[in-house]
């Protein structure tokens, strides 16, 4: 129930007192200039109150952004280590905008006017941050205060979902032509270490992240039916990935000469690093500087084995179960190469339908 009283402050003038009584709880109170201001807000506090919403309300107050994103990450990032040095530097910029301000006081507005701050900032001279970058940095707020929202109910809503997200560019596509994927092959199978070879095959023919090549071990790999088992990727899940053909063959010649004190199917350089993986940076760069490639990272090999899978037949699903993508916006950028397959299933299906009537 709603009350209004009309006092005086230390300057004389008219202050309209209004208080909002709850069964068992303390009176909320707040006082106004204006008589029709009171009135107002007692009305929205009720609402508040009967919808169950105003505990968030209170919560909201007494937060800073600053002590939801310290609990985030105490409570869910550090329980996360792959995703850690991605999405805490993150979350210490935007500490570093506005982390004294409540929780009740973000709003769209504010953090559209960070948005701006972030865009034009310059991380090296002359060079600003790509618009992408933002919704990665948006992305990782939005995050926490999901959370404030949900489980720890210091908020009623999550104000970076209100945020509009800058436009993303396509997805980049550089694949290996069949002259410099021959020339990149033969110059990694004449490189001082043995492991560059059969890995760059690997990633070809498997499209294998660089991690998941490098961090891979013999107790993973089942030679005999040409499997390799993943636990741990990217995006959580395990994956099963075929070998087959050269590629297994290539791995079946590798795994005879095996460290007896590293288990790593491509093992670092020097035994008396005990277990360390192979250090592919200097090698790779080496035969690409050699082979003349230019605007060629190792990741466009999972490119080239998705632009092979498209070109050979290969579905989009095909092509996402293989490259181990939850969704099939990853896989999208390679529909084009697929063209001619879809036209040739199209004909098929025209020839089957319509034979009678020619």
């Amino acid at each position: 129930m709603g009350a209004i009283r009309e006092r005086k402050n230390k300057k004389g003038k008219v202050v309209f007192y209004a208080e909002v009584r709850r069964k068992g709880q303390t009176a909320i109170c707040k006082s106004f200039l204006r008589l029709t201001d009171a009135k107002a807000w007692i009305q929205d506090t009720e609402t508040t109150i009967r919808s169950g919403r105003y505990v968030s309300q209170i919560e909201a107050q007494r937060h800073t952004i600053t002590d939801a994103i310290d609990r985030y990450v105490l409570e869910e990032l550090s329980k996360r280590p792959k995703s850690y040095p991605d999405q805490y530097p993150k979350l210490v910029w935007f500490k570093s905008q506005f982390g004294t301000r409540l929780l009740s006081e973000l709003s769209p507005a504010i953090i559209t006017e960070v948005k701006g701050k972030f865009l034009r900032e310059e991380i090296r001279v002359g060079i600003t941050r790509h618009p992408q970058t933002w919704n990665r940095y948006l992305s990782a707020l939005s995050c926490v205060l999901q959370r404030c929202v949900g489980d720890w109910e210091w908020m009623e809503n999550n104000p970076a979902r209100r945020v509009r997200r800058e436009r993303e560019a396509p997805g980049r596509v550089r694949f290996l032509s069949e002259e410099e994927r021959t020339k990149l092959l033969q110059i990694c199978k004449a490189n001082r270490s043995p492991n560059l070879y059969p890995l760059v095959v690997l990633a070809l023919s498997t499209g294998m992240r660089r991690s998941e090549l490098t961090n891979l071990t013999w107790s993973q790999v089942d030679l005999s039916k040409g499997v390799i088992q993943l636990s741990e990727t990217k995006n959580g899940e395990r994956r099963r990935i075929a070998i087959r053909s050269f590629a297994l063959e290539l791995l079946r010649e590798h795994g005879k000469v095996r460290h007896l004190d590293n288990n790593f199917v491509f093992p670092g350089q020097f035994t008396s690093r005990t277990g360390s993986p192979f250090e592919l940076r200097i090698y790779w760069n080496e035969s690409i500087k050699e082979a003349g490639l230019t605007d060629f990272r190792f990741h466009d090999l999972r490119h080239s084995c998705a632009s092979y899978l498209a070109m050979n037949g290969a579905s989009l699903l095909e092509i996402a179960e293989v490259l181990g993508h939850k969704t099939m916006q990853m896989v999208k950028r390679y529909s084009h190469l697929a063209e001619s397959h879809t036209a040739l299933v199209v004909e098929r299906m025209n020839d089957e339908i319509f034979k009678a009537l020619r």
